[in-house]
């Protein structure tokens, strides 16, 4: 008796050391993932406060600097080595997602470190100084409902100041190096900064938190914040804003290059190739991926052949996209309300019959507001995420910058993504979910997160939409703008493409104007890679969905389907095809 006794002792105490070695390794994990978000935070203060990190709320980085990059690779570095300490036996199916992807993240973050990117800091289309913008409008992330509110802005608009001449100091290098922005994109930025200056303080887009103050502020407390914003606009901000674009005007654009594809200057082979591998998060070649745009391209002008002779058209195809460019009963709108108030149309049609397809849905509410003004012109569509608390809504971005010519026979398409079941969901659920860790909820992959958004438009039909043949032509037109863009996107900065040879084939193959196809082939100039997640992670999607219909038959439920692909959140595509085919072969 006294032996089994010892015996089962000895069980107890390996079992309970076997436990507390297990509870170990998950805590470790935990406050590995939990350091990791934190260091990204400070890394990104930006971004920090778009996901509603309110400490980081009067931070800025000079993120061009060859200190703040060593400061980045030291990260990165040290958590590539730290992973090597934890056992993944001991992780769950999430933290081996968890796992992978930050060691996904600081692999890629290191290859991009060693490419000379930072000498071309600012371009038209995204980047610190328009999020400094859309903050500054006070209806974005950055809040102002507290005095301290207001002073951490007033700290960043001091650093953003300062960030100005860190601009000026890597692009001056640029133009040693013969590493500048094409001509096309230089013209384009100078007038973003053009419409900060203005005679009057109180016109200033910096001003526009003095103008909302919160109910609660005193009268002491307007008048103080009012004369700080002046003063910092008055004399850090305009006087800067008038450096950056002398300099833009004489000096850095007679040196921007005539060259469209990045390819063209020094190290830009390799840092194409980079963008693409973290862009579709695929070993895909940029010669696979143009020629996987040619293929798709072809596939879907077919099926906008039939759309052109079910409404009648007789001419050709190139024909029927000037058609459509320009028939004046797709552009009824005469006031930008108008504009808003169909999308709102659009979404009463769809609520009906989004049940039938997503189980998972988010509590996050959202908004439609039109695109400010400062940077209307440059601007697509967009979705920016609400708060995981619900305190700010999703925002759909849309731009109207001549309501008279906004043609909307894709608006049904563009919900969808945009809105829902698109980003709103994929992002709001990501950012809900409480079994995440902080790092993954505010994460983006866009092949994950934008092939979602574009596998959503081809749920139009089911969703009650798409009655229509030109909205349906407009959702054939959108898909055929994310395939061109493997192939202008590819062709101009691997195969030397010139700006107008993009714009050509562009209009040549869909039915956006040429205005809107001049300011998204230069979004790919100034942009390289981004424009190709989209394509390739619908493709992906569809591909999974395909295989799970065939492998499970009968035990196929599309609603599953759905919560699987966007229970976890964004992830590089092998790991999410990882996942699906798990479900296919356990139903779990």
């Amino acid at each position: 008796m006294k032996k089994v006794i010892q015996f089962s002792l000895v069980i107890f105490l390996s079992l309970l050391f076997i436990n507390c070695k297990s509870e170990k390794k998950e805590q470790d994990f935990k406050a590995l993932t939990d350091s990791y978000f934190d260091g990204k935070n400070e890394l990104s203060p930006l971004e920090a406060t778009l996901n509603g990190q309110e400490q980081y709320n009067d931070q800025l980085v000079f993120e061009m600097t060859d200190s703040y990059r060593k400061k980045r690779r030291t990260f990165f570095e040290k958590y590539l080595t730290d992973l090597k300490s934890i056992d993944t036996t001991q992780l769950s199916v999430e933290e081996k997602i968890s796992y992978d992807i930050i060691k996904w993240e600081s692999e890629i973050g290191i290859s991009l470190l060693n490419q000379n990117a930072n000498l071309m800091p600012i371009h038209q289309f995204d980047g610190t100084h328009l999020t400094m913008g859309q903050f500054a409008s006070a209806e974005s992330a950055q809040p102002f409902k507290t005095e301290k509110d207001y002073q951490n802005f007033l700290k960043r608009i001091d650093l953003y100041s300062i960030w100005i001449d860190s601009a000026l100091v890597y692009m001056k290098k640029g133009m040693k190096e013969k590493v500048v922005l094409p001509k096309a994109l230089t013209v384009k930025i100078i007038p973003q900064f053009e419409e900060l200056i203005t005679a009057k303080v109180e016109d200033n887009l910096f001003y526009s938190s003095c103008k909302k103050f919160p109910a609660d502020f005193t009268a002491e407390q307007k008048n103080t914040f009012s004369k700080q914003y002046a003063t910092a606009i008055e004399e850090k901000l305009i006087p800067q804003f008038q450096k950056f674009i002398s300099f833009m005007k004489t000096e850095y654009l007679p040196a921007s290059r005539a060259t469209s594809g990045i390819a063209s200057i020094k190290g830009g082979n390799d840092l194409y190739k980079i963008y693409v591998k973290q862009q579709t998060t695929t070993d895909k070649t940029p010669d696979e991926i143009h020629q996987l745009g040619l293929k798709e391209v072809a596939r879907i002008r077919a099926e906008m052949e039939k759309v052109k002779d079910q409404v009648g058209f007789k001419g050709s195809i190139t024909e029927f996209f000037d058609h459509v460019r320009n028939k004046k009963e797709l552009m009824p709108f005469k006031k930008p309300e108008e504009v808003l108030a169909n999308f709102e149309k659009i979404h009463e049609i769809i609520k009906p019959n989004v049940d039938k397809f997503f189980s998972l849905q988010p509590k996050t509410p959202f908004i439609i507001k039109r695109t400010e003004a400062f940077r209307e012109k440059t601007a697509s569509a967009e979705y920016v995420q609400g708060s995981a608390d619900g305190t700010r809504p999703g925002t759909f971005y849309v731009p109207i910058p001549d309501v008279t010519q906004y043609n909307y026979y894709g608006d049904e398409d563009l919900f969808l993504h945009e809105a829902i079941p698109g980003h709103h969901f994929q992002i709001s659920l990501q950012q809900e979910n409480a079994a995440l860790p902080d790092f993954r909820k505010y994460n983006w992959f866009g092949a994950y997160g934008e092939g979602w958004a574009l596998y959503t438009e081809s749920l139009g039909k089911d969703l009650g939409l798409y009655t229509d043949p030109y909205q349906y032509f407009g959702m054939l037109g959108n898909e055929i703008h994310r395939a061109i863009r493997l192939v202008v996107d590819t062709g101009i900065h691997s195969k030397g493409w010139t700006r107008e040879q993009a714009i050509k084939y562009s209009l040549e193959n869909e039915a956006e104007s040429e205005s809107s196809i001049i300011a998204e082939i230069e979004r790919y100039m100034a942009w390289p890679g981004q424009a190709l997640s989209y394509k390739i992670g619908q493709l992906k999607i569809v591909e999974l969905r395909q295989k799970a219909q065939d492998k499970m038959g009968n035990k196929f439920d599309i609603k599953i389907f759905h919560q699987k692909v966007l229970e976890s959140g964004v992830m590089p595509l092998a790991l999410l095809e990882k996942k699906i085919n798990n479900w296919i072969a356990t139903g779990k």
